[in-house]
């Protein structure tokens, strides 16, 4: 499965995911998505660990640091593990110049490109279908069951 995409692509899937999950209010989804399938690309040596950068936003007030990953002509930013700090140089400050190249996937899309690359067993959430209200369901008007109005 792995084989049916381009690193190309599978960089422009990340991104697309990686740009929806900075607004979705509940983005673990799309943030563990992105994380396995960056993992699994450095991996295959198909992308890689670049060095360290300082967070522009840290947690608490304290210095954070995050990866830098290298794939295609994108970059990407993940959470360090401790191995990071001693095997990868640090990079200081985010260069706020650079921007990854823009360019258009649906989430969807991206989604299941990332998923069967990952190959993964289950495809993406789908929203739940909502069922239609029959005659039983529906409520009857407050006007014709108040005991009041009824039967006069």
């Amino acid at each position: 499965m792995s084989e049916q995409y381009s690193v190309e692509i599978l960089a422009q899937a990340i991104y697309a995911v990686n740009k929806h999950a900075k607004t979705a209010p509940d983005n673990r989804e799309l943030y563990s998505l992105k994380k396995r399938a960056l993992q699994k690309l450095i991996g295959e040596k198909k992308a890689k660990k670049i060095g360290l950068h300082f967070v522009d936003r840290p947690q608490y007030s304290q210095q954070q640091s995050s990866v830098l990953i290298s794939c295609a002509d994108y970059y990407f930013h993940t959470l360090p593990q401790k191995e990071d700090f001693k095997a990868l140089p640090h990079l200081g400050k985010l260069d706020a110049h650079y921007r990854n190249p823009i360019r258009h996937m649906g989430l969807k899309k991206a989604k299941e490109i990332l998923t069967l690359f990952l190959g993964d067993p289950k495809p993406p959430l789908k929203k739940p279908i909502k069922k239609p209200i029959t005659n039983q369901n529906k409520k009857k008007p407050f006007l014709h069951t108040s005991s009041y109005f009824h039967g006069h």
